[in-house]
């Protein structure tokens, strides 16, 4: 599937945290949030504007190096626990880094984490990164999620390639992610061309979309999918089906969590 474009990266940040706003009103900011439980849900409010302030900074000053947090002014949350103050610090960090990626542009040269140095990455991981914590306010409000089917497919694209990554460059959970004849398949049973078949050689795994016959398959709706193969949603959930070999479906995640 293509990549989104790099302007529909920098509305669909807006988007979701506008979502992920609209999810901490009325609720309750010092609950645990149950699929991070190291953190409340402040927190990972807190967690998701830092992450805008810090690549607005990277990419403002065009750093070839990383940056320390401390350094993206505003990266530690709002004065004071008020909701609409972390409401609206929300509000601004996302502006403020929309903003610097599209005064920059898709190919301006700066430091990430990852095998391209572009500001493109950033305008990507950033969405996605805001889609999977909206998960998490959500989940931890009680409150609906929804997300557009070629958001939550390029988030499982993305979550893809980053886990090769993290297998190229000896992560030592991911490079526990091969043993050969063994493959794993997404099917979004609500999205035509939404599948995905994980398969795992001898040395490390490779991914493509196709409909295949797998070892084991996990089959729902693409968000459920999404969650699922996020860590967001429990495999057993009657709301997925998993056929075939559940054990692999849970090797896979567990070594794919990074903590």
């Amino acid at each position: 599937m293509p990549l989104l474009s790099y302007d529909r990266y920098g509305d669909q940040i807006l988007a979701e945290t506008e979502a992920l706003r609209s999810a901490l009103t009325g609720a309750d900011l010092t609950a645990t949030v149950p699929t991070c439980p190291d953190w409340t849900l402040r927190e990972l409010a807190v967690h998701v504007g830092g992450a805008h302030r810090w690549v607005g900074e990277i990419v403002r000053t065009r750093a070839t190096d990383d940056v320390p947090e401390d350094k993206a002014p505003g990266f530690q949350g709002p004065d004071g626990d008020e909701a609409a103050a972390l409401d609206a610090w929300l509000a601004t960090g996302a502006a403020d880094a929309v903003a610097a990626l599209r005064e920059a542009g898709p190919d301006a040269e700066v430091w990430t984490w990852a095998w391209e140095r572009r500001t493109a990455f950033w305008a990507r991981r950033m969405t996605h990164e805001t889609v999977v914590h909206r998960a998490d306010a959500a989940l931890t409000a009680g409150v609906p999620f929804t997300v557009d089917p070629d958001v939550a497919a390029d988030t499982i694209d993305e979550w893809l390639r980053i886990v090769s990554f993290a297998q190229e460059n000896g992560d030592p959970e991911a490079a526990e992610l091969r043993g050969g004849g063994r493959s794993l398949h997404l099917h979004a049973t609500d999205a035509p061309g939404a599948e995905w078949l994980i398969e795992f050689g001898e040395d490390r795994f490779t991914w493509r979309h196709a409909h295949e016959k797998a070892t084991v398959a996990l089959r729902g709706t693409l968000t459920d999918v999404l969650l699922v193969f996020n860590r967001r949603l429990e495999p057993t959930s009657q709301r997925v089906e998993v056929l075939g070999d559940a054990e692999l479906l849970d090797f896979w995640l567990d070594r794919s969590s990074f903590g």
